[in-house]
């Protein structure tokens, strides 16, 4: 049996590129930096991650925390979009983390992304004092905080600068893909093709269900080498995003490390979707 091809298969915006730079193991100067570069070369979006230790190498390494890192980039930067690969809705009241998205939106001149999980490091709310709860619970509170979130923006004198874009990341089918088709902008998950194009047909149904049009949601997702398949690595990378692309997704994000940023897979990844663009929009031959 051939699976249905999602319904984002065939979304019209044009790809983009977001690169996550990690704020672990590295020092201020070298994240902001990295960030300028990046806005530089042409990324659209500058993610952070919401964490309070470093999620590879030494686990009591160098680490900044999230937000005050996005307001620095917000007045550093002057293009892209910023925002967190994502927050965990568990470390702060809705309505504060309403208010401090608002103000970094300011800040930034309107180019806030608020990227927002349910969370799940367990070192992080040990040792920071949150309760941890089961992973269905954290869901069960970040469907209850959007709304507030929402609301609160509606109540800020002054309001954001723009109706903040939302991304939820996540790939649970009976609960996050819920929760996305209700309140999400942008839709973020990892894996090859093939998993991302079922979480997609997932989240069309859940849509269905709701009654959203399924295309409101823009589909993002990691990207990552797809190993021996071609000896050329650099290539793989660009071949896993065009691979993402035919199934739906528009917006690929590459990590990259501050202390030592890898920026020839950030090029690759720009150069791909400058062709991919121009491509879509060039129409067929005459």
């Amino acid at each position: 049996m051939i699976d249905t091809p999602p319904v984002s298969a065939t979304d019209p915006r044009p790809a983009r590129v977001a690169v996550q730079i990690p704020p672990q193991h590295a020092t201020w100067e070298q994240l902001r930096s990295l960030a300028v570069t990046c806005e530089e070369m042409g990324a659209d979006l500058i993610l952070t991650w919401d964490h309070f230790f470093p999620l590879s190498g030494d686990p009591d390494g160098p680490h900044f925390e999230a937000w005050t890192v996005l307001a620095a980039w917000a007045e550093v930067t002057e293009r892209a979009e910023i925002g967190c690969l994502v927050t965990s809705n568990s470390y702060r009241n809705p309505n504060l983390l309403a208010d401090m998205a608002r103000t970094v939106d300011h800040v930034s001149g309107g180019r806030l992304v608020l990227g927002i999980g349910s969370g799940w490091a367990e070192r992080d709310y040990e040792e920071y004092g949150y309760p941890f709860g089961t992973a269905g619970s954290r869901l069960d509170d970040l469907a209850r905080d959007l709304p507030v979130i929402r609301d609160r923006w509606q109540r800020l004198n002054p309001p954001p600068k723009r109706p903040i874009p939302i991304l939820i990341g996540g790939g649970g089918e009976r609960k996050t893909l819920r929760i996305v088709a209700e309140h999400a902008d942008i839709w973020h998950g990892f894996g090859d093709d093939a998993v991302i194009a079922h979480k997609h047909r997932v989240l069309d149904e859940w849509c269905r269900r709701r009654g959203r049009d399924p295309l409101e949601i823009e589909r993002s997702a990691g990207v990552s080498f797809l190993p021996g398949r071609n000896p050329d690595q650099r290539a793989d990378y660009a071949a896993h995003a065009q691979r993402l692309h035919d199934v739906g997704t528009r917006l690929f994000t590459a990590s990259v490390s501050a202390a030592h940023p890898d920026l020839a897979r950030v090029r690759d990844l720009l150069q791909w979707r400058d062709e991919t663009n121009a491509s879509r929009t060039a129409g067929p031959p005459v």
